[in-house]
């Protein structure tokens, strides 16, 4: 297999040399500071299809709120999502919650062993083995984007990296890599330098302390590898969402388990891509403005007031446009226009399950989606109180 490119000998260098670099080039991060399970865990949870510039600030403040297991097992699921508003893949955060009443429930300590690591909730194969080796000094292997990018350089691997093939391949040489003596300081230099130096678009050769066991590098192809992953296109849908007002309040819904966004909570929406995106576009600094008055967006207002009426069996009046957000949610890109508008009715009869009429000085104390949020605030900035 070419993962046995290398003999043990050449690992053994290989390893040296890498450690060495490490010791004096590693980066100072928090998680870092001790090998205290607990903090590696949140870290690597974070850090899920997130950059370490990004949870630096939510780790600190995630710590300072639930500062152990036992704590945050037994916070509310909405105090947890509220503190992880921003962060996005809210699912990491309700597994936390999950895993931390679950290792509280059979004795308040996390298993070392990575194959009763990955049986918890949010926990693969990649994050067992950074909390084995990182907390326990496990010696197991770890590949995510940036270890994978260096163990294809370093085999000279031109296959895409995402078959069943290649992943074997990547594992097999991450177990070969691994130190027996500094699993984890080991496995987070690799990390540090795919990250740092043995980066996606422009290697920093000339910096890489392993550079003579490249085999890209000494083959010349250190550029093209990996190779690039062929992207599928986000589908483009659209969103309608009303800021429904009834005197100085506006009608909240929570998310229920099973939808997207569970457990947080937002302003009617709903799919509807018969609406020309065009017709309201994405306003500078997020202002609102007066509904056009014009016979182009007359039939438009209408639709979508009957469209909401059929869905939430609840008549509306449009107000105003206020703001058209344009986001990615997995694969899709989501042109979401807002507006605001007025009703008699109490309640929304269908369509929502938990719902209530809050003043926009509340809304800081309810965890929003993303877009949620950036909407809350445009209306506390346009009602205050």
């Amino acid at each position: 297999m070419i993962s046995d490119t290398f003999s043990d000998r050449e690992l053994d260098t290989l390893r040296r040399k890498l450690l060495a670099w490490y010791d004096r080039h590693q980066r100072q991060l928090p998680w870092r500071e001790s090998r205290d399970p607990y903090r590696i865990w949140l870290s690597e949870i974070m850090l899920q299809q997130t950059t370490v510039a990004a949870v630096i600030p939510y780790f600190e403040r995630f710590l300072a709120r639930f500062p152990n297991l036992q704590i945050l097992a037994r916070a509310d699921e909405a105090d947890v999502l509220q503190l992880w508003e921003g962060l996005g893949y809210y699912s990491r955060a309700r597994n936390i919650h999950r895993t931390a009443q679950l290792l509280v429930r059979q004795g308040g300590k996390f298993p070392s062993d990575p194959a009763e690591l990955v049986k918890l909730p949010g926990i693969g194969r990649y994050t067992a083995g950074a909390i084995a080796s990182f907390a326990f000094q496990q010696p197991a292997p770890i590949v995510e984007a940036n270890t994978q990018r260096l163990y294809a350089r370093l085999l000279a691997w031109d296959q895409p990296l995402t078959t069943a093939v290649s992943q074997k391949i990547l594992w097999n040489l991450a177990a070969r890599l691994v130190s027996p003596t500094r699993p984890g300081a080991c496995n987070q230099a690799l990390m540090d330098l795919g990250s740092q130096v043995c980066t996606p678009a422009a290697p920093r050769c000339e910096a890489c302390p392993v550079q003579v066991h490249c085999r890209a590098y000494l083959q010349g192809c250190q550029h093209r590898l990996p190779l690039a992953r062929q992207r599928v296109p986000p589908t483009p849908v659209t969103h309608l969402c009303i800021a429904l007002r009834s005197g100085s309040r506006f009608l909240l819904h929570r998310y229920q388990p099973g939808e997207r966004w569970a457990g947080l909570w937002d302003f009617p929406r709903w799919e509807n891509n018969d609406i020309p995106c065009d017709l309201f576009p994405t306003r500078k600094k997020n202002r609102p403005i007066l509904l056009p008055d014009a016979a182009l967006h007359a039939p438009w207002l209408s639709a979508i007031e009957d469209d909401f009426s059929r869905r939430f069996q609840a008549r509306i009046t449009l107000q105003r446009h206020l703001v058209t957000f344009r986001h990615a949610v997995t694969r899709f890109a989501i042109t979401l226009i807002c507006f605001e508008a007025t009703t008699s009715a109490r309640s929304l009869k269908q369509g929502v399950s938990q719902q209530k009429w809050t003043s926009p000085a509340d809304f800081p104390d309810h965890a929003f989606s993303t877009t949620g949020r950036r909407l809350a605030n445009l209306l506390t900035r346009s009602h205050p109180e």
